[in-house]
């Protein structure tokens, strides 16, 4: 296959997330996502969650783990805690699972994660926003084949796979009667937590914002690269102009 078509592949995934997501109704308003981008240590930690906890469902087909070296890791350092035991650096980060078995499993086959952080965006904000509280949004409910629900995301088939750091958390409703249709409604209150994680709240939250910013790195790994040459390029034609219309005051100020 092409590399121009897993692109295109990727692409189409990434979009059937961001349809099915948009779809889906009564989702909470989204949370501002840190801004860790240019955070080495964050984005360090990011990937490490990514590859235990997303990289068993979830591929990332267009990333190569010799990319994982831009975020200061040694080759030796993503041997021994990021690539797989029979992997090379030159290979892309596939799940471990096959499509036929997550098809089975949740009915779907999971979407290919490189660009979900810039394909989610919506007008609730940024896909990094998305996925920030999406992913700290999970309940149990024994309704549901995975055995969890999330208020981000209602009846999404994926499960909580960082319930353990997390521990299990109930969310509370209000009702409430809606002006329009006069109907009971119910609104989200807060959280009760039901068991402890292995994480505090504060440091589980600290963890879903480096994996949100190595998702969101991930998505455009030049970008901090781009938008620092681009400010000195700005810088130089700002100086060049201030140059040339001097210059050009020169050349014409003996000129009637």
């Amino acid at each position: 296959m092409s590399k121009l078509k897993q692109l295109a592949l990727g692409l189409m995934a990434a979009m059937a997330f961001m349809a099915g997501a948009q779809a889906a109704e009564g989702g909470i308003a989204w949370d501002k996502a840190p801004n860790q981008t240019n955070d080495l240590a964050a984005l360090q930690t990011g990937a490490k969650l990514f590859v235990n906890y997303c990289l068993n469902c979830h591929s990332a087909a267009f990333m190569r783990y010799t990319r994982l070296q831009d975020l200061g890791l040694s080759t030796q350092q993503i041997k021994d805690n990021l690539l797989p035991t029979d992997g090379t650096m030159a290979d892309t980060m596939v799940a471990a699972i096959s499509p036929a078995q997550a098809k089975e499993w949740f009915g779907t086959n999971p979407p290919d994660l490189t660009l979900v952080a810039r394909s989610r965006a919506g007008h609730g904000g940024s896909g990094a926003d998305y996925l920030y509280t999406y992913l700290r949004t999970f309940y149990r409910d024994d309704s549901k084949a995975t055995g969890w629900n999330n208020l981000a995301f209602p009846n999404v088939a994926m499960p909580n796979v960082l319930w353990e750091l997390q521990g299990e958390r109930k969310p509370i409703f209000d009702k409430i009667k809606d002006k329009e249709t006069g109907e009971d409604a119910e609104v989200f209150r807060g959280w009760q937590q039901v068991t402890p994680g292995t994480m505090t709240p504060l440091k589980f939250e600290q963890s879903v914002g480096d994996l949100v910013s190595y998702l969101q790195w991930m998505s455009e790994p030049s970008r901090n690269t781009r938008v620092r040459v681009g400010v000195w390029v700005l810088l130089f034609l700002g100086v060049f102009t201030i140059i040339a219309w001097r210059l050009n005051a020169a050349f014409w100020k003996d000129v009637k």
